[in-house]
């Protein structure tokens, strides 16, 4: 079952998606990387040539009413965590609309145990995957058609085919919220999402350490380069609170996220500790949000899911 539907679904790489994949290339400043024979900030004549080439215009996907990213420019920063826990969140605060979870990520897709879900999704009559449904949100993962343990080896042109079908060939139903959690970095996936679907905002994760910091601001940086508003940062592992004496410790450094946020003009959405209770939930397939909902640490979430609708609805007002 699993070996036909990636046969099915992602092993079509046609002259389109090549096309795409060649001229992704020239997108912003990949003609010249590291700006040896333009000026920063000037774009040659042919890569606005190449630009204007073959990309696709952006669309929305069928019944989904807004899409929210969450990145960062870095890799073991808690995001997948808190994508996990912001899609649950939002269905708490907004219970007038479902809620869906993307997980992006074709090298290394953690949604299915997160969620705690097993299994190949099935097709509809039109070809489209059939998201799998756990603690009322629906959720599709590369890791749905893939065993577990197994190394995904693709190169550019075929992951592009596959963020191509998770995106537009899931057959998501009605919803008002869709999380998608992103790879760290700023490569080809993002610049795909960017050029392929209109995305309401993006949500940026980071932990206070500068070095975290430095890749996050990247992040934030590539998608207002595309024209994607940034909702706000959310510093992750802020604080660790010590169980038995109750002392705090800044084991990350203290508030880099906030100074950041100022300097790039924009919001923190708010602060996740670093938390025993999250790594726990999060490896048994049992989300804070879920497992201790009326902790400090789910309210957090909750906090930050706040933000996020009340960022969305101001957006709407203004479009």
């Amino acid at each position: 079952m699993i070996s036909n539907i990636i046969q099915r679904t992602f092993f079509r790489v046609n002259r389109e998606n090549r096309n795409l994949f060649l001229n992704f290339r020239y997108f912003s400043s990949h003609g010249d990387p590291f700006g040896i024979h333009t000026k920063k900030g000037q774009v040659t004549d042919r890569q606005k040539n190449m630009m204007a080439r073959g990309l696709p215009k952006r669309s929305k996907i069928p019944n989904v009413e807004n899409i929210i990213v969450v990145a960062s420019g870095k890799g073991g920063v808690g995001k997948s965590t808190t994508s996990v826990n912001l899609a649950l969140a939002l269905s708490e605060v907004d219970r007038a609309g479902e809620v869906g979870l993307l997980d992006m990520d074709v090298f290394g897709p953690s949604i299915p145990r997160m969620m705690n879900l097993t299994g190949a999704p099935e097709l509809d009559k039109d070809d489209n995957m059939i998201p799998l449904s756990n603690y009322g949100i629906k959720c599709m993962s590369m890791g749905f058609l893939v065993e577990e343990k197994a190394a995904v080896v693709w190169r550019g042109p075929m992951v592009m085919s596959a963020v191509q079908r998770l995106l537009l060939r899931t057959a998501w139903g009605k919803i008002k919220y869709l999380v998608l959690d992103m790879p760290p970095g700023t490569g080809d996936t993002q610049l795909s999402i960017s050029q392929l679907i209109s995305v309401t905002g993006a949500v940026i994760v980071s932990t206070p350490q500068d070095i975290a910091l430095l890749d996050a601001r990247r992040g934030a940086e590539m998608f207002r380069k595309v024209d994607i508003p940034v909702l706000g940062l959310v510093q992750n592992m802020s604080v660790f609170c010590c169980p038995k004496c109750g002392h705090e410790e800044h084991i990350f450094g203290k508030d880099g996220a906030v100074e950041m946020a100022q300097e790039l003009d924009v919001d923190v959405l708010g602060d996740v500790p670093l938390n025993l209770q999250i790594r726990l939930g999060a490896d048994k397939g049992q989300p804070i949000v879920i497992s201790h909902p009326t902790s400090p640490q789910a309210r957090s979430y909750i906090h930050i899911a706040e933000k996020i609708k009340e960022k969305i609805d101001v957006l709407r007002s203004k479009a």
